[in-house]
């Protein structure tokens, strides 16, 4: 069984999110699903996108929610997408922070790290934009010596 954990910057473009959805298809499928668990927290962008990935190819969702009020905090446009995912995690992690802060969004990250064998991180290897960005999330896991898999396709940018 592979478990393999997503961190990745959220509000991409309509291009960059097309070019990182096939890598992260790609990423899924030769990883074999069948025997692959997807953690993620099921964000608006990559950590959907790569929930979504897992599920259509047969694997397991495992469900991070960093705070209480975590749905609130994502877009309205996102809502029904995080439940439907939600609904399908075969486990969910509710941590026990009330804000969705980022305090609470690295915590989740690091609870996801917990459970990984592997971090795929789609990330323009650029500095965190805020504590507990993908950056952060990176060096969280080179620090656990967990293996990390970057997606950047050839053509992304972010704003």
């Amino acid at each position: 069984m592979t478990r393999l954990a997503i961190s990745g910057h959220r509000g991409m473009q309509t291009p960059t999110e097309q070019l990182v959805t096939a890598e992260l298809h790609k990423l899924v499928g030769d990883k074999g699903a069948g025997d692959l668990v997807g953690i993620s927290c099921l964000a608006d962008g990559p950590d959907s996108i790569f929930a979504q990935e897992v599920l259509d190819a047969g694997g397991r969702l495992i469900a991070v929610i960093p705070a209480a009020k975590y749905r609130e905090s994502l877009p309205d446009s996102h809502h029904q997408f995080y439940d439907s995912l939600l609904d399908r995690a075969s486990e969910s992690v509710a941590l026990e922070h009330s804000e969705s802060d980022s305090e609470a969004h690295m915590d989740a990250s690091l609870r996801m790290l917990d459970l990984a064998d592997e971090l795929i991180a789609v990330w323009d290897g650029r500095p965190a934009r805020g504590y507990g960005g993908t950056a952060d999330v990176v060096a969280a896991a080179n620090d656990k010596n967990i293996p990390v898999t970057i997606v950047w396709p050839a053509g992304a940018t972010r704003d």
